[in-house]
């Protein structure tokens, strides 16, 4: 056996060692987190070290309870997921419209200003939250919309829009500029390039930054603290979470069953955006 057949079998077993650690290191945490949301409390004091559960005890008891209102005795995290709901995909869908018109404007368009605008959008996402969180909540304190789900949709807008520009910008600088120079040869006018000729083809991108949006504002905690701390009818889920976390006499298996519920809607999301951006690419290459 030569050297190269040695290194080649070594490499190989190695690589799938390594799948393997990186496998059970991902998957592990929400397989426990996901498995001790369906067994009773009981079970789970009897023996907490237990993988795998016992299939004839595993009930669905204590995610009713989790989502149920207070008033029937449960810690109405249907609720704040529906507050969440609203709030990350208005933030998401207005994010979206400011974005790609901006980042197409700095990418196609010449004004002046246009490297220290892109530099001010690279700056602001490069600064903490807690920087900004503070003032942000003072202004709109000020205008009346501190405790309101409008206000926090609006602040998220302010962190996830310069992420959006950044990451969409630098996307488009890959499509060939000839492409809207031709477009415009033949008379198109601006809107119709960005809405026919850019969107469908940046739609791979646009897709992966609305996703990632939409996790800042689904899972994002100091603003929701911030805005809705006095008004509990209007907890997000990130919020309703701390409160299972916080509670002396909450069952470790209510805050998985609440950790599972704040997770399900990306793992949702991803998968379809996974088929989306499939779509996209395809349709992409079809163009040429």
């Amino acid at each position: 056996m030569n050297n190269y057949i040695l290194q080649s079998r070594v490499f190989g077993l190695l690589r799938w060692v390594l799948i393997a650690l990186l496998v059970v290191a991902t998957v592990f945490p929400f397989y426990y987190m996901a498995m001790m949301s369906f067994v009773p409390i009981e079970d789970l004091l009897r023996n907490p070290l237990r993988i795998v559960p016992d299939f004839g005890s595993v009930t669905i008891e204590t995610y009713q309870r989790v989502i149920a209102s207070e008033e029937e005795g449960g810690f109405g995290f249907g609720r704040f997921m529906r507050n969440s709901a609203i709030v990350a995909v208005a933030a998401t869908m207005l994010t979206m419209v400011l974005a790609v018109p901006a980042s197409y404007a700095m990418t196609r368009l010449r004004f002046a200003g246009r490297r220290t605008i892109s530099a001010a959008f690279l700056a602001v996402y490069m600064f903490p939250t807690i920087i900004i969180a503070v003032p942000i909540f003072v202004g709109f304190q000020l205008l009346g919309l501190g405790t309101s789900l409008f206000g926090l949709t609006i602040a998220y807008i302010a962190l996830t829009v310069p992420v959006s520009v950044h990451m969409l910008r630098s996307y488009l600088k890959g499509i060939p500029e000839s492409i809207d120079e031709a477009a415009l040869m033949d008379g198109a006018s601006r809107w119709r390039i960005l809405t026919r000729i850019t969107v469908p083809l940046a739609m791979p991108t646009i897709m992966s930054t609305a996703l990632y949006s939409f996790m800042i504002a689904w899972n994002e905690f100091l603003f929701a603290l911030l805005f809705l701390s006095a008004k509990q009818d209007l907890w997000t889920v990130s919020l309703g979470l701390t409160r299972l976390a916080d509670g002396q006499e909450v069952s470790r298996t209510i805050l998985m069953a609440g950790s599972v519920l704040l997770t399900i809607p990306i793992v949702v999301l991803y998968g379809i955006a996974e088929r989306w951006l499939t779509d996209g690419l395809t349709a992409g290459a079809n163009k040429g």
